[in-house]
Parts: C-alpha cells; sequence; structure tokens
C-alpha cells in the first residue's frame, strides 16, 4: 500500500522502504544514492523523511544507467548536467541507438558435443577452439554460444559437399576478419569525421543529430555490405568459375 504523509493530502509520498521496494533497489542504497548527492534529501516531518514521485524517478533512472554500465561517478556527473538543462534523454538515446543489436540474427546456445555431431567425425575439440579462436564461435565450459548461426549452416553445407573441415573453419577465420576490418574502418570514419568534429562535449542538439545519423546508417550498412558481396560473388563466380563451366559444356556436346 502506497504510504502518504500524515495529512494525506498531495501527491502520494513514500518512507525510504517503500521508496525502496517500488524502485526495486535497497534501502542501504537509497541512503548511499542520497550521501553521494545522487538523491536529494526526502521532506522531513519530526523523525519521519518523506520521499515522492520525483525521488522514485530518479532511482529508476539511476538503476538503469547502472544496467547500462555506468559507474557512481558518470552518473552523479550525467545527473549534474541534467540539472543544469541538458537533456539526459538525449544522451541516452544515442547510446541506444549505438549498442543496439545490429542484427535480427539470434545466437544459438549448444552443448560442445552437439557442436562436435554437427561438424562431422572430424569436428574434434582442436577446431572447436579453431573456431572460438576466430570468433566463429563461444565457448564457456561445455557451452557453445554461436553467434551467427548461419554461418554455421553454410558451413554444414560446404561439409556435407566434401570440403574439408579444417578448410571450412579456415574459411570462416578469413571471413570473419575481413568483416571484423570492414567494420573498424567503416566506425573509426564515422568516429573520426562525425563525432569528432565538434571541439568539446556535443550539445543536446548535437546528440540528436548523432541519434539521427547512427538510426539511419544502421540499415545501410548492411545493404551496402550485402549488395557489394554480391557484385563481388558475380565477378568471382565468372572468373574462377567460368572455366569450369566450359570445360562442362564441352563435355555435354562431346558426349551429345
Amino acid at each position: 500500500m502506497v504510504a502518504r504523509s500524515p495529512t494525506d493530502r498531495g501527491p502520494a509520498e513514500y518512507r525510504i522502504d517503500e521508496l525502496a521496494r517500488l524502485a526495486g533497489a535497497t534501502v542501504r542504497n537509497v541512503r548511499a544514492y542520497q550521501d553521494r548527492g545522487l538523491l536529494p534529501p526526502p521532506r522531513r516531518q519530526g523523525r519521519v523523511g518523506w520521499y515522492g514521485e520525483a525521488h522514485l524517478a530518479r532511482l529508476r533512472v539511476i538503476a538503469e544507467l547502472l544496467r547500462r554500465g555506468y559507474t557512481l561517478s558518470n552518473i552523479g556527473e550525467l545527473l549534474a548536467g541534467w540539472e543544469q538543462g541538458r537533456d539526459l534523454s538525449q544522451l541516452l538515446g544515442l547510446e541506444a541507438a549505438l549498442v543496439a543489436p545490429w542484427s535480427e540474427e539470434k545466437a544459438s546456445i549448444l552443448a560442445r558435443s552437439e557442436l562436435v555431431g554437427l561438424l562431422g567425425e572430424e569436428g574434434t575439440a582442436m577446431l572447436v577452439d579453431a573456431a572460438a579462436a576466430a570468433h566463429i564461435v563461444e565457448v564457456d565450459g561445455d557451452r557453445v554460444r554461436v553467434p551467427n548461426p548461419r554461418m554455421l549452416e553454410g558451413a554444414a553445407v560446404l561439409i556435407d559437399a566434401g570440403v574439408p573441415l579444417d578448410v571450412v573453419v579456415d574459411l570462416g577465420t578469413h571471413l570473419a576478419t575481413a568483416v571484423d576490418g570492414i567494420a573498424a574502418r567503416y566506425v573509426r570514419v564515422v568516429d573520426r569525421h562525425v563525432f569528432g568534429e565538434a571541439p568539446g562535449a556535443p550539445g543536446d542538439d548535437d546528440l540528436a543529430r548523432l541519434t539521427g545519423l547512427v538510426n539511419r546508417l544502421r540499415p545501410l550498412a548492411r545493404q551496402v555490405v550485402d549488395a557489394e558481396l554480391a557484385v563481388a560473388m558475380e565477378r568471382r563466380v565468372e572468373a574462377i568459375l567460368g572455366d569450369r563451366l566450359e570445360e562442362l559444356r564441352g563435355t555435354r556436346e562431346a558426349a551429345g
């Protein structure tokens, strides 16, 4: 039940234990935040401290920032800027745009034995470790996380077609390395020429502009890479497999 001041008038007010419960925090944390200046002091009535909706909202903001990896010192600086007129929501919006998944692909979790089984008889522990070193899979004890299940599906197709497993792992390693290099260069260009173009801390307008840019780049980055890969595959198939096709045509004509 929501606690109120003894007069039971005006906005709801909470004792510290009720405030902590509603915010999903502990009384100890509420007091610690107050000691650090992250939370304003309560309204005092005798020996009882009463906290309002503003305190509850502040605690929820602190919890969200902690979840995102901010330290209490970082949070203090952000809240100080917020109180001086900066729009904290602009910063959180930019962060959300940056850290949101860039793909709808869902990682799959397998037992190590399952992965070895999928890779066939050649699926030795050594090759699983090689795949982990190439960041194709992530091994955690007996559990294996596959960030990109489609790569594993492609590997299974190649293995089924007769490509040796060590060659498939090597191909995956080169693919992961090449794509990581493309992503690194892409992000460095944006960091240098967009984020780094304005001296000092960006203002609210800058944060809104950067958030919009990141949101526009998110789908375009994937589309550009997909389109360029398609063009490159067409070029390479013609250059490398063209002679194979000519041989096949000649063989069929001779047989006919």
